[in-house]
């Protein structure tokens, strides 16, 4: 597989993402409200990021396949 830069950004990203997403789960704690205020424009900017970053990885099952 032939990954870059912006591959391994967007899967850290989306990791960072997932953790939150089982702190709300588990503890229903959520850690981007806890630093950047719940839902200001900065926390609307992460959520957003993730989001793109998730979509963005959905490319990936293609580059998979076409690897081998």
């Amino acid at each position: 597989m032939n990954s870059n830069g912006l591959d391994y950004t967007a899967l850290a990203i989306t990791i960072i993402g997932a953790i939150n997403w089982g702190l709300i789960g588990f503890f229903r704690f959520n850690l981007v409200s806890f630093l950047f205020g719940d839902m200001t424009w900065l926390s609307r900017i992460v959520y957003g990021l993730v989001g793109i970053c998730g979509l963005y990885l959905i490319t990936l099952f293609g580059r998979l396949n076409t690897s081998k």
